[in-house]
């Protein structure tokens, strides 16, 4: 391990300093993005005729192109050295978020705006994705990847916990309206100047780096054949496809059950965010303590999470609601950072960035499927039954996950250069 400052082993990952870099960057960047996923949503229900159709339809066009493109941004990756291709993902970030947080302060932000802007956003983040998953192992090596991918994910949910809270409150101080909203989009577009500085401060010399790929036919194709030959590997992504695509849809079904189901505003709303991430940052911090990755953790917070959304959706009581929000919290991340450290443990690094890829693509390009779908559903039936259908859909996922990987398993051998995959994972401390 490269020296650095003491830490515990909860926290061993920023012994590397460019680790350490790329962490405070990222937790300044995120607490601004998580801060615009508010001020969008609320954006859009503030221009009037919009509902949570519109709300679907603009998650769905920001993670639409990650369905479309993260499949070739991962050939990318694996040609490109990610440190570079970062700063132009965040870069053109930030532009979008510029955007969108000028036309939204002057007062003239319509529906088709969002929808433009969601979707460049959206560009600039399948290829953002696979090139930020994959470097985690870069900066640390492969000892200290889950425990890199735990303390992303407490930075996220640190963000997440401080971001919505926050957003909500500046919007409430602004009046409400869409030029409060717009403010705080500023804001977050600032904030990837951040990860732009560190990246640029990283000791190029201590990185992991594999030699990047020369450019070949059928490179995508070959991270696919790959994929195929492991069974686990197919569990996973069959599972968070259910998980990603049918139950982590809260930036619409909290604010459908804050706003119709419980007649709260915007800072009510902001609440719930940051509540949720109480949750996530425990099951972040209780990941990065374990040394040892099981998919039998993996598949019960999975059981959880499904069993926990259909409760939310019966909650009595907006109180009863925030309560049940740090459990989800908790058993989402959980499935995140089990999937995730998984996929990066057991891959071939050369093939690293199209695994990768492949897994954001199912994650989070779900989205453009499931987003419309649940707000569809919260219009038709009511916001409850958003979370009623996403939980059954999630338990659901988990019993196919389970009937691929044993129908997978039976007769496949691991192509050439591939890892085991039949023991659990274990880490030294």
């Amino acid at each position: 391990m490269t020296e650095g400052v003491p830490t515990s082993p909860r926290f061993r990952s920023l012994a590397h300093p460019n680790y350490r870099l790329y962490f405070a960057g990222s937790l300044v960047s995120n607490i601004g993005t998580w801060m615009q996923r508010v001020a969008q949503d609320w954006l859009v229900l503030t221009i009037p005729g919009n509902g949570g159709a519109a709300l679907g339809i603009t998650t769905g066009l920001q993670f639409l192109p990650v369905l479309l493109l993260s499949p070739y941004a991962g050939v990318v990756a694996d040609r490109i050295p990610k440190r570079v291709l970062l700063q132009i993902t965040q870069a053109v970030m930030a532009l979008a978020s510029l955007a969108l947080g000028v036309v939204a302060a002057l007062g003239v932000a319509q529906t088709w705006h969002v929808y433009l802007i969601a979707f460049v956003f959206g560009i600039g983040a399948a290829f953002d994705a696979p090139a930020r998953q994959a470097f985690v192992s870069e900066m640390v090596g492969a000892d200290d990847v889950a425990n890199a991918v735990s303390l992303n994910s407490a930075a996220f949910n640190t963000a997440r916990l401080v971001g919505p809270g926050l957003a909500g409150l500046l919007i409430a101080l602004g009046g409400g309206g869409m030029r409060a909203t717009g403010w705080v989009i500023l804001a977050n577009a600032l904030s990837y100047l951040a990860v732009i500085a560190q990246l640029r401060r990283m000791d190029e010399a201590a990185l992991h780096s594999p030699r990047p790929a020369g450019r070949t036919p059928g490179m995508l194709r070959e991270g696919i054949v790959y994929l195929r030959s492991q069974p686990k590997m197919l569990m996973i992504l069959v599972l968070v496809f259910f998980v990603g695509t049918f139950g982590m849809n809260f930036q619409i079904t909290s604010a459908l059950m804050a706003t119709e189901v419980f007649g709260k505003g915007a800072r009510e709303y902001g609440v719930l965010g940051s509540v949720l991430a109480i949750g996530s940052l425990a099951g972040a911090l209780a990941a990065a303590g374990r040394v040892r990755v099981r998919v039998r953790l993996l598949m019960g917070a999975a059981v959880a999470f499904g069993v926990l959304e259909m409760a939310a959706g019966l909650a009595p009581s907006y109180v009863a609601f925030v309560l049940l929000c740090p459990l989800l919290g908790f058993s989402t991340i959980t499935v995140l950072n089990s999937c995730n450290a998984l996929l990066q443990i057991e891959s071939d690094p050369a093939l690293r960035g199209r695994v990768m890829a492949i897994y954001m693509t199912i994650v989070m390009g779900g989205t453009p499927l499931g987003a419309p779908l649940i707000g569809w559903v919260g219009e038709q039936f009511g916001a409850r039954w958003t979370l009623i259908i996403g939980g059954a859909l999630v338990l659901a996922g988990v019993a196919l996950a389970v009937l691929v990987r044993r129908a997978a398993g039976r007769g496949i051998e691991p192509v050439a250069g591939s890892t085991p995959v039949a023991a659990p994972v274990m880490l030294r401390p």
